[in-house]
């Protein structure tokens, strides 16, 4: 089932360490900002075999992208494989982060809590 998952929530999940947050957009997306801990898998790379390495750790698997559309279809296509995932989907994607003033690495971040490359 693939479930949406608000920043505030995915914000306590990676405090108390029970997430794992795989970034669906491309590498050049990644090197500019990106959520710290995530994993990065290119939506045109994804697959059951990558996430489920990432993923098998007994641990909530968030997927994101820039706002939510490309990080869906990965949810999708992720279901395809195996209709008993539990998947969440990041609601706005990084733009919500960065927006929320989340943990964030950039090289043009100014908000708190960001690391600046």
């Amino acid at each position: 089932m693939i479930h949406i998952v608000d920043c505030e929530t995915l914000k306590q999940w990676i405090a108390s360490n029970q997430v794992n947050i795989i970034d669906v957009r491309e590498q050049s997306e990644y090197n500019e900002t990106n959520i710290d801990g995530s994993t990065l898998i290119p939506l045109g790379q994804i697959d059951f075999e990558k996430v489920q390495k990432i993923a098998n750790n007994g641990k909530k698997t968030v997927i994101h992208c820039r706002s939510g559309a490309r990080s869906l279809k990965a949810c999708q296509i992720l279901m395809e494989y195996d209709e008993s995932l539990e998947v969440y989907n990041l609601e706005g994607g990084i733009i919500a982060w960065n927006n929320m003033n989340k943990s964030c690495q950039s090289s043009s971040c100014s908000i708190g809590g960001c690391n600046v490359k």
